[in-house]
Formats: structure tokens, C-alpha cells, sequence
């Protein structure tokens, strides 16, 4: 669906460019029209682990182990058969420890994952952005937004679009069970890092506000978000035995993603890793399993024993035989252990020992020009040859040792080695000659030091992104899709971004979620060239730097050389004739006198005698003597310019011929243009249905009831049990407390029953009114325990509560997303008021709060505060005067002015289905600083500026003549406000 358009296609003169991907999607529901189309529905997808599978601590391949605990239970009451003591002695003595923990095998060798949908709430474009303040038009396709009419956007699911990127809200196992089974999407991510919480502490683990990563122990401090407080519970209820299944239950949906090229990377802490080694062995098999990566996190680390300053990444392939690796490689390093470089080469060839010389002064040689050589490298190997391999060399003949061959093609290889300069011989051993140099690069190995923690910190917790740069080169290529369960502030997903790579991340926290589309938004990129040029990035990938990785047999086999060496040999040749035809018109008292004064002019290092019968081309001095007659001395010169040219030549050819290996991260970068990051959506997850069962889960007797020795299907009683116990909760405490309007006016319940179950109406009553006056009936729709008040849900509930006759209709929640406040506020009907209602988070927080509230539970919230002005030209300007938010730790309606906001997004052209965020306001001054510094020379600075104030940029009337407002408040939550355009 994708069309590879060429950056001249888009106005070549354009600075700002970004990438698009030739991949598709599938059109899951935006989130005001998840009502209005149906999702096929779907039972709980069941995923099968082996609890018997051994981890790196157990082999028992018969399972019979867990016999015995049943057996030293029966002895206790009887005497044991001969058979069962025979097999308890065997057991103990046998029977190795294995990775055992609470819940990982009571009855079941499977676990169960909801099917969610996936919900779009807003899209964004960088690129929209800039051109809107570029003062340009902007298409949809800017945003990736199909272009799908009403019919078709309502068949969830069942058509292909353009990719975008996607950053969810949601419970990663959730949304990973979405993707795979939804989506279709099993066996098409190549990478997945997965920074999973160290420890078990929840006030260190989560950030409760966009503007503030400081995490102290007060209440105050505590993250309110529903879906972290159930994050943590699911979590760490039972401690590390509720940690390790949370961990298997994310890595097994994980596997399931997985191409079988791809790999997955698990950073984790000394506390726990080798827990998570353990658990990865069993989902994936040991035999899959890569590496562990130590990696430096910080330089200094205060301890009262061994500073620990280092984390971990474990490394596991879902088929290590096919996996996809790309080596990443590093300039070999000089650490002074010169080891088998035992000589060392001037820039004017001059030979040297290098067992002399200190690291400082190899260095500094090295530096200057000089090259450190070995010249005893063997080139013979084992097995005799079929017939004797004589090769003379500079006069002498040599053979391979006795049982042994030359290593080459013999002679041609080994001839070719002799005339590049690459041979030596001793005695009667003839060696090669390897340049340290030969090898400019080396492989980067499992140890990860010098890497310091992120310069500027957005999140509580956040890793460099040096480190997952270096996973996701490893193992992805452009174009690949790399997923991130465990968000944070986007981190992973500005890597992706950053080298071309598709990705998916996830996270259940509002505020992670909001600091990573910041961080999306703003940021900036080098543009790589594509192999085919366009900006659209497939199959080809990148053009990338390479380097010449020199070995002798590249050399030996290279018969590019043979040309030259005919070449360059005639030539030599004829200079050598006349550099030996000058030798010989010296007289014998003329090389007396030179040979006897030689050491005083030279010192050590002396030129060579002046032979009686002239020099062999390997005899030639590289010296000049000064003293030498002028006609001498002029043809040293030029037969050593000749060689030089020859070598020149040959040299440049054995690295043209050379092996490259190509640098995956040295793309070539083309100048003059700013990459901004591409598409994506802002997604979350929509929360089940609660609902009681029709039918009552017990039945029968004892024997038929649920326990953990039923490997069958039973019914699951905790949802609907939890649903009814928490719906009594909520209409206790509404009962008795009533709901708090801004201003701190109660409305109070005159009567408050439940409703049938079934309903998306909870419950009804009545307000207290003055016995003049005429009642008001009330519904009540509670949104989920964990998770927000969606759109669906108040579609739904106002078409009950207008059949039903109410006059007021109350939606009581933890939370609205965007696309349900914008639904409450377009509802304009006099007969039924709407009420967003707050609900306290400390009535899901017990336990987790040192001080609980008991009153004051629900309140009422206000909308954004917000003003539209016309201009003489038509246009239109949104000013943000402010916002009513719910402050969940006072449980208080308060008026927020815009500077204290930690965002505000206008959309010009609201569609009425996904908010497109074509203008992005940040009270942080620098949120869009290197994107102001890339473009100052094309975009006015004034509109940067603006950016960071209370007044969007002029936007004209669009095609749907309705603007939308959306602000994010410091704890991620959102509100929305829409208005319409004369």
C-alpha cells in the first residue's frame, strides 16, 4: 500500500523529512467509533508452558519428582509398597533442585489472557507539525490516517492500512495478547526489550507526575493511576512468586510475537537475574539462550561493601540457528599488549624490536606514522602434501615442516604473498608478515563498560540509549518492527526511530505515555540514505560506511594483484639495473672509506654494506647515505619511488579486495536535512465488560468445584465476583458520601438502588431535593476498576438513560479518556445532564497508602477552559485559558492555568474519530528547542516561541468544520474539549 516517493517528489527543497515503512496494519477501532462498528468476539486466548521444562538447576525429564511429597504424605498413614520406597531412594539421591515458585504449576500448565481491543485515541506527526508552523498545508497521509469511509472504518479489523507507529496504554500482556490474535501480528516482531521493575517497591518504581521524575515515601508522592495500582498487585502480591509468573506469563506472549529470527533482550538487576535466567530457559529453551551483557550503568556507586555500578541484559534467541545477528564493531584497541606484534615498521620501512618498547612509546610511535608487525606468522598446516612444495624465496628454498602443507594454493598463493611484502623467513621456516592494521576494527564483545546513565533523565527509571541502540542494531535491520512492553519515557522507541526501525511500545502509566510523545515529538535525527533513495524504507535498508578487514588469505586468493605485480616487476627491474650499475663504478678505496666512517654518521642504525655484485631487489637499503656518490644516491631514489608506487598500488588493492564489513551503525547521512520522527498513534487498551455470570459457578458437589488439581476447563468465578464486590463498594460509598460538585457543593442521594446486572446502568436513585421542588432521577454508570471510562461506555449509557427517562446520568470512574469527555461534552440534550464524576483512587489503593481517605470520594470535574477567535481572514485561534482538573491526592477539583499544564495539543480539523495533533504546546521552553535550533534558518522563531504559550498558531476552517483541544495534565491524564467553526 505504501509508494516509495523520492524526497524531490515531496519538494526537494524541503528540510524537514521522515521515514515511512512498506508495511501495513490492521485498521483497529478509533476511539469514537468503537460503538459504532462490532469486534467479533472472542474467547480468552489459552498459552501452554511446560512446568516441568528444566531450567539451568533441574533435569528430571520424567516429571516423576513431583511424586514425592504425595509419597512422604502417604507414609504418614501406611506402610509404603517396595516399589515407592525404591523410588524415594532413587529420588533423593538422583533428583537435582529446579526454579520453583508459588502458582507456577498448581493444577494448570497454561494461562489465560483477555481479548482486548486496542483503541486509537490520538494520531501524531512531527512533520504536520512543523509545516503548519512553516505556515504550509497539510494532507492527512501526513498523519498515516486511512482514508477509509464510514462503512469500512467501522469493520474493525479487517483491512490492511499504511503503517504508523504505535505508543499504548495498557497492560502489556494485554495488549501483546491484542496484537498477536487481533492483529495477526504472531511471528512478526524481530526484536522485543523488556526492562521488567527490579524490585519490589512501589514507591520507587513508578513516576507520579510528567514534571517531576524525584519519588520520595509520601502518600503524596504515590502514582494514583488504576491500571500501575493493579500493575503492582498483579505483580508483586505474593512477592517474587507473583513477580516470577508475571514475568513467564509477558515473556511467553512475547515468544509468540516473535519472527524465528528475533530475539528478545531482558535488562535486569543482580536481585533478580538469576531468576530471569531461569524463567527464560523454560519459555524458550536453554539451548537458545545467547548471552549475558554486563553493562557499566554508573561510575561511582556508594556501598558499605562492593560497589555494584553494573545491570544486565540476558540475550535469548527464539531459534538461535536461524537468528538474525549483525556484529557491531569497535577501532581495535591499543592496550599496550603489543603480545604477537613482536616488530615495528617505520613510515620509511625501517625495521625495529618491539619487546623494547613501553605501551607510551608503541603508542606515540603508532601515532607518528610507525606499524606494529608480526613476523612469524605460521602459514602451514596440518596433513602432508601429496607431493613436495619447494618454494624459493629471496634465495633460499623453503618446504612446510615435515607433515604438513602451505597453507595457500601453492605456489601461485604463496608467490603472490612473497611479492606483496608479506613474507619473511629465519633458518628454514618461511613466515608471513601481519600488520596490525590489517584488522582496524574487532568485533564488540558481552562486556559493556564506560556507558554512564541518561545525561538527561525524563523518567523515574530510564536507561541510555547507547545500550538499547546496540541491541537493536544487533539484531534488526531497517524496516524491522522492535517492541517495548516496559515504555518508560520512550527510550527504546526514540532508538527505533532514530535507525528507521518500526515500533510498538507499551506502558501502563499515563505519565510515561505523555513524557514519551513528548519526547517523540520534538526529537530530531541525522536522515540516512536509502539504498533505492526514496523515503520509504523496505527491503533495502541503508547505505552504509564499510571497512577492509585484511587477512592473509584475502591476499593469497587475490588475483587482482597478478596484473599489478607484472606491471610494476619490468620497471623494478630496469631501476634496479641502474642502481647496480652505479654500485659498481665505486672504487674499492671509495667503499672502504664509506664503510669505515658509516657508524660515525649513522650510529646504530647504519646503512647496509655496499655489496661487491650488486643488490638483490630484496637487498636494497632504504637509506641514503650522504655520503654516497651523487649518481648512487639519485638511483636509490628512484628504484625506492618506483617500489613505493608498486606498493601503493598493491596495497590499495588488497584492500579493495578485502572483506568489508559493513558498519550497521555508520549509516551514510545526507546533509542539509532534518529528520523528524515519523507517524504514530497514541492507543489504550479498552477495558472488558464487568459483568456477573448468568449462571452461579458452583454446582454439584464438593468434588466438581474449582481447586488446582483441575486441569480441565473450569468457569472463572474472580471477574464476576470482583465486579459485584466492587460495584457494592462503589454504591456504599456513593450512597453515603454523595458527589462533590466544583465549588465544594454536595449533591447528596436521596435513594441509591443497583440496577439488574447486564446493563451498562449501575444503579439509580434520586437527588435530596426541598419537598417543593420536583424529583430528579439519577442513573449511575461505574466505569471499570482498572482502566478508564471509555467512549463506548458513555454512548451506550446515555441511549439507556434517554429510554429510561432520567434526568441526570452520572458516570463515576477513574478515569475518562479523551474520546468519552469529548462524547459527554457534544451531548448538548436539556432533558439529561451529564456528570463526570471522580472517583478517589484510594478506594482501589488499600493497603498501598499509609493515611486512606474515607469521604469526599467522588467529584465532579469542570471542562478546559478555552477560547475561539475568528480573525479579519477567516482563520481561527484557540487560547488556552486553563483547566478544571481532578487532583487525585486531595480529591479536589482545582483550576489550573495553562503554564502548570504539561501539555496542550490542537487539532484543526477534528474529524469526530481520531484527535490528529497538527499543533503541540509545551510550557517547557525547551521542549522544542533542537528542532527550533535544526530549523531556524526556514521556520520562524517566533512560531517555536509560540509553541510554548497559551495561543495556537492561526489554523483555517477545515473539511469538518469542528476544532478539538486536548490537554494532559502533570499526572498524564487528559481532557478534551471540542468546538465547532462557522
Amino acid at each position: 500500500m505504501t509508494t516509495h516517493r523520492h524526497r524531490e517528489e515531496d519538494g526537494g527543497e524541503n528540510p524537514v523529512a521522515d521515514y515511512r515503512y512498506d508495511a501495513t496494519r490492521k485498521n483497529n477501532p478509533p476511539a469514537t467509533l468503537a460503538s459504532h462498528g462490532r469486534i467479533q468476539e472472542s474467547g480468552k486466548q489459552r498459552y501452554y508452558y511446560d512446568p516441568h521444562l528444566p531450567p539451568n538447576l533441574r533435569f528430571d525429564g520424567t516429571g516423576q519428582s513431583d511424586r514425592v511429597p504425595e509419597l512422604l504424605d502417604a507414609a504418614k498413614h501406611r506402610a509404603l509398597t517396595e516399589d515407592e520406597v525404591h523410588f524415594l531412594k532413587e529420588a533423593t539421591s538422583e533428583f537435582e533442585p529446579w526454579l520453583e515458585w508459588t502458582g507456577k504449576r498448581e493444577g494448570k500448565s497454561w494461562f489465560e489472557v483477555d481479548p482486548v481491543a486496542l483503541h486509537i485515541h490520538d494520531r501524531v506527526s512531527a512533520q504536520a507539525t512543523m509545516r503548519i508552523a512553516r505556515r504550509q498545508n497539510v494532507q492527512r497521509d501526513l498523519w498515516a490516517d486511512p482514508v477509509l469511509d464510514y462503512h469500512e472504518a467501522v469493520q474493525f479489523y479487517r483491512h490492511d492500512v499504511d503503517w504508523s507507529n504505535r505508543l499504548i496504554l495498557g497492560d502489556s500482556l494485554l495488549v501483546m495478547n491484542s496484537l498477536s490474535t487481533r492483529e495477526d501480528m504472531a511471528g512478526q516482531v524481530q526484536m522485543i526489550y523488556l526492562d521488567p521493575p527490579y524490585g519490589i517497591g512501589f514507591r520507587s518504581n513508578f513516576q507520579p507526575l510528567v514534571n517531576n521524575r524525584n519519588v520520595s515515601d509520601r502518600d503524596a508522592d504515590l502514582t494514583r493511576e488504576p491500571e500501575m495500582v493493579k500493575a503492582y498487585r498483579d505483580t508483586w502480591t505474593l512477592g517474587v512468586h507473583t513477580y516470577l509468573t508475571y514475568l513467564r506469563d509477558r515473556i511467553t506472549a512475547a515468544r509468540h510475537l516473535l519472527s524465528d529470527s528475533g530475539s528478545i533482550f531482558v535488562q535486569i538487576g543482580d536481585e533478580n537475574v538469576h531468576r530471569v535466567r531461569a524463567i527464560l530457559d523454560e519459555v524458550f529453551g536453554e539451548d537458545n539462550f545467547v548471552v549475558t551483557i554486563p553493562f557499566q550503568k554508573k561510575a561511582y556507586q556508594e556501598s558499605l561493601s562492593l560497589a555494584s555500578v553494573n545491570d544486565y541484559i540476558l540475550w535469548v534467541a527464539k531459534n538461535r540457528q536461524a537468528m538474525k545477528f549483525r556484529p557491531l564493531y569497535i577501532p581495535t584497541p591499543f592496550d599496550g599488549d603489543v603480545g604477537k606484534y613482536n616488530r615495528i615498521e617505520s613510515p620509511d620501512f625501517g625495521i625495529e624490536p618491539s619487546v623494547n618498547k613501553t605501551a607510551d612509546e608503541l603508542e606515540k610511535r603508532i601515532q607518528q606514522g610507525w606499524k606494529l608487525v608480526r613476523e612469524d606468522y605460521p602459514i602451514h598446516s596440518q596433513d602432508p602434501p601429496s607431493a613436495p612444495q619447494p618454494f624459493e624465496f629471496q634465495g633460499v628454498t623453503y618446504e612446510p615442516p615435515a607433515g604438513r602443507h602451505w597453507s595457500y594454493e601453492w605456489p601461485q598463493s604463496i608467490k603472490r604473498l612473497a611479492l606483496a611484502g608479506r613474507l619473511r623467513g629465519t633458518g628454514n621456516r618461511l613466515y608471513a608478515r601481519e600488520y596490525w592494521e590489517d584488522s582496524p576494527i574487532v568485533p564488540r564483545n558481552n562486556f559493556w563498560s564506560q556507558l554512564k546513565g541518561p545525561a538527561a533523565p525524563r523518567y523515574v527509571v530510564e536507561t541510555t540509549p547507547e545500550v538499547i541502540q546496540r541491541c537493536i542494531l544487533m539484531t534488526t535491520d531497517p524496516g524491522d518492527l522492535v517492541l517495548d512492553p516496559t515504555c518508560g519515557s520512550g527510550t527504546t522507541a526514540y532508538v527505533a526511530e532514530q535507525w528507521g526501525r518500526r515500533w510498538i511500545t507499551i506502558d501502563t502509566s499515563r505519565v510515561a505515555i505523555s513524557l514519551a510523545r513528548q519526547r517523540l515529538l520534538t526529537a530530531t535525527f541525522d536522515y540516512y540514505k536509502t539504498v533505492d533513495g526514496s523515503t520509504t524504507i523496505g527491503s533495502g535498508g541503508f547505505h552504509y560506511q564499510s571497512v577492509p578487514q585484511v587477512t592473509l588469505g584475502s591476499i593469497a586468493h587475490n588475483v587482482a594483484l597478478d596484473p599489478i605485480f607484472a606491471k610494476w616487476e619490468p620497471l623494478l627491474d630496469e631501476e634496479l639495473d641502474a642502481l647496480n650499475g652505479s654500485l659498481a663504478q665505486l672504487s674499492a678505496e671509495t667503499r672502504a672509506n664509506l664503510l669505515a666512517n658509516a657508524s660515525a654518521r649513522h650510529g646504530a642504525r647504519k646503512p647496509s654494506s655496499l655489496p661487491k655484485d650488486g643488490w638483490e631487489h630484496w637487498e636494497v637499503p632504504f637509506d641514503v647515505d650522504p655520503a654516497w656518490p651523487r649518481a648512487l644516491k639519485d638511483n636509490l631514489e628512484k628504484y625506492r619511488k618506483v617500489w613505493r608506487g608498486k606498493m601503493d598500488e598493491v596495497n590499495a588493492c588488497i584492500a579493495a579486495n578485502a572483506k568489508q564489513e559493513v558498519l550497521v551503525d555508520r549509516p551514510l547521512v545526507i546533509p542539509g536535512v532534518v529528520r523528524v520522527s515519523g507517524p504514530f498513534t497514541v492507543e489504550s487498551v479498552h477495558p472488558l465488560e464487568e459483568s456477573l455470570g448468568v449462571e452461579s459457578p458452583i454446582g454439584g458437589g464438593p468434588q466438581n468445584l474449582d481447586s488446582f488439581g483441575d486441569e480441565g476447563d473450569s468457569i472463572d468465578t474472580d471477574a464476576a465476583s470482583n465486579s459485584e464486590a466492587f460495584h457494592d463498594t462503589l454504591m456504599r460509598l456513593l450512597r453515603s458520601d454523595g458527589v462533590r460538585f466544583h465549588g465544594n457543593g454536595v449533591a447528596s442521594f436521596a435513594w441509591l438502588e443497583r440496577l439488574a446486572e447486564g446493563s451498562v446502568l449501575h444503579a439509580e436513585g434520586e437527588w435530596e431535593m426541598e419537598e417543593s421542588e420536583v424529583p430528579h432521577r439519577v442513573a449511575v454508570s461505574f466505569g471499570p476498576q482498572y482502566g478508564p471510562v471509555t467512549a463506548k461506555q458513555v454512548e451506550e449509557s446515555i441511549r439507556a438513560a434517554f429510554r429510561r427517562g432520567y434526568d441526570a446520568l452520572v458516570f463515576a470512574g477513574f478515569g475518562f479518556d479523551g474520546a468519552a469527555q469529548a462524547v459527554i461534552q457534544s451531548d448538548a440534550s436539556p432533558s439529561l445532564r451529564l456528570h463526570m464524576a471522580h472517583v478517589a483512587p484510594d478506594v482501589n489503593m488499600g493497603g498501598l497508602l499509609k493515611d486512606a481517605r474515607n469521604s469526599q470520594l467522588f467529584s465532579v470535574s469542570g471542562l478546559p477552559r478555552t477560547k475561539l477567535e475568528r480573525q479579519a481572514n477567516g482563520e481561527y485561534v484557540i487560547e488556552m485559558e486553563g483547566v478544571d482538573i481532578y487532583d487525585p491526592v486531595d480529591n479536589t477539583i482545582v483550576s489550573a492555568s495553562a503554564e502548570n499544564l504539561a501539555a496542550w495539543f490542537v487539532d484543526g480539523d477534528y474529524d469526530g474519530r481520531t484527535f490528529c495533533i497538527s499543533q503541540a504546546f509545551f510550557p517547557d521552553s525547551n521542549a522544542w528547542k533542537n528542532l527550533a535550533r535544526s530549523l531556524r534558518s526556514v521556520v520562524d522563531p517566533e512560531a517555536f516561541a509560540a509553541f510554548s504559550s497559551t495561543k495556537s498558531l492561526p489554523f483555517p476552517r477545515g473539511e469538518y468544520g469542528q476544532a478539538a483541544v486536548k490537554i494532559i495534565d502533570p499526572r498524564g491524564n487528559e481532557v478534551m474539549n471540542v468546538h465547532g467553526l462557522d
